[in-house]
């Protein structure tokens, strides 16, 4: 099952986790007392990029029968799509430039361009995912109640549809996420599924209607004899910016290393364990400052879930303290390409859209499911945490997992060799057999 014992997990003592935590809350300090005209610089300047696209994209898309006005309508529509849902939308609803006092760039009253409500979206993410991240069974993220991302999770014969479900999912994410805000909206609120003229339901409908005229029947309408190619161009864009969110998301909390957590841990879960499961639940992309950029800087995951409130162009600096953190406690810090994680969080779908009874590895000791028990075989009578006389240097939860992954490689040759060693009377006497013969 995920991790109960996230202490044990990572190897650290109490007083260990308290230090870490810390030096986290003085990153924050460093960062909120030195915000001031660069980061406001930052998001001015993202904005004005952001509708110079959208305006070269509208107006290239008036001569749309021409492919070539396609192409480059289209391509500036779905960047800016991408930046407004990334960099702007979800950065500016989690409050990350509330401190500027800009009522046009504030958290309660930004809009985005999404079929969603704002409002629904930063109820079912900012408060449950970023308080309950990667906590199976409270965090409903984790798979969006449609995939089945961890073992912990009880396989149903709906999951054997998980591939199909993952790729209309990403095809469809601005809907997945919106009905997902929907029901997490009408949960709290004690509305029942069937009740239709709800107060959730009708706020649904009426962004949902917005953005269906907006890009189906009004920017259409307006460039007259092109309007067929100009909805086409519209579609393509949100199925692009859907498609390029879905990466996001997925790239960063379902790969390998992006560990799951139980409602038991958090029961009892200490600030300093709440930095630690941010840190050990999440995972970042690399691919340099063009790639930060179209994620929002999402791509620095990790530092969005230890401080999902401040200014994104901020991670960078960040993420170099939290990588010598994670150098200082022996600590993985997970980060790969977009290719190599989108592959292990695909990987993970597709496989565990079998029964268990498929599965090789178990709930405690999986690539994409693990927990403290996964140690148990091969922890030491010595304490978890262990420093080096002769350097200093801190053994931790890194050492443990190359520990762990050195003995698993040991054991598979052994297996292979008994195998093998096993085999070889039979085949000698067979051998022997068929010369008599």
């Amino acid at each position: 099952m995920a991790i109960t014992d996230i202490r044990a997990f990572s190897h650290l003592t109490e007083d260990d986790i308290v230090a870490l935590a810390n030096e986290f809350d003085a990153i924050r300090r460093d960062v909120e007392n030195s915000r001031g005209p660069r980061d406001a610089r930052y998001i001015h300047s993202v904005i004005r990029a952001q509708r110079v696209l959208e305006v070269v994209g509208r107006c290239a898309l008036f001569g749309s029968r021409r492919r070539s006005r396609w192409i480059i309508g289209t391509a500036a529509l779905s960047l800016a799509k991408i930046i407004e849902n990334m960099e702007l939308g979800h950065n500016v609803m989690h409050g990350q430039w509330d401190w500027m006092n800009d009522p046009e760039i504030h958290s309660t009253s930004w809009e985005w361009d999404q079929t969603g409500p704002s409002e629904h979206w930063k109820r079912a993410h900012n408060y449950a995912h970023h308080t309950y991240t990667n906590i199976v069974g409270m965090d409903e993220d984790v798979g969006f109640g449609i995939l089945r991302m961890t073992r912990d999770e009880k396989w149903r014969p709906r999951n054997l549809a998980q591939p199909i479900a993952n790729i209309v999912l990403a095809l469809t994410f601005e809907w997945g996420i919106a009905l997902h805000d929907l029901s997490a909206k009408k949960e709290l609120e004690g509305v029942p599924p069937v009740q239709w003229n709800s107060g959730p339901n009708k706020e649904f409908a009426a962004k949902a209607g917005r953005q269906v005229v907006k890009d189906l029947v009004f920017f259409p309408a307006l460039t007259g004899p092109a309007w067929r190619s100009t909805l086409s161009a519209n579609l393509t864009a949100n199925v692009i910016r859907n498609i390029w969110a879905y990466l996001v998301i997925f790239c960063g909390h379902f790969p390998d290393g992006a560990e799951k957590f139980t409602t038991e841990h958090y029961e009892n879960e200490t600030r300093g364990e709440w930095y630690l499961r941010q840190l050990l639940g999440s995972a970042n992309i690399s691919g340099g400052r063009a790639m930060d950029f179209l994620t929002g800087n999402l791509s620095y995951q990790i530092e969005h879930h230890l401080f999902p409130d401040l200014p994104s162009n901020r991670y960078p600096e960040i993420a170099a303290r939290v990588r010598a953190l994670c150098g200082k406690y022996d600590l993985p810090y997970t980060t790969g390409s977009l290719a190599r994680q989108y592959w292990l969080a695909l990987r993970t779908i597709h496989k565990l859209a079998l029964p268990d009874r498929f599965l090789k590895a178990t709930a405690d000791d999986a690539p994409e499911t693990s927990s403290e028990r996964k140690f148990d075989r091969w922890r030491p009578e010595a304490p978890a945490v262990v420093t080096e006389a002769s350097t200093g240097r801190r053994r931790g939860l890194l050492t443990a997992l190359r520990v762990h992954a050195e003995h698993a490689v040991a054991e598979r040759r052994r297996r292979l060799v008994n195998r093998v060693t096993g085999d070889l009377p039979s085949l000698c006497d067979s051998r022997h057999s068929s010369e008599s013969g």
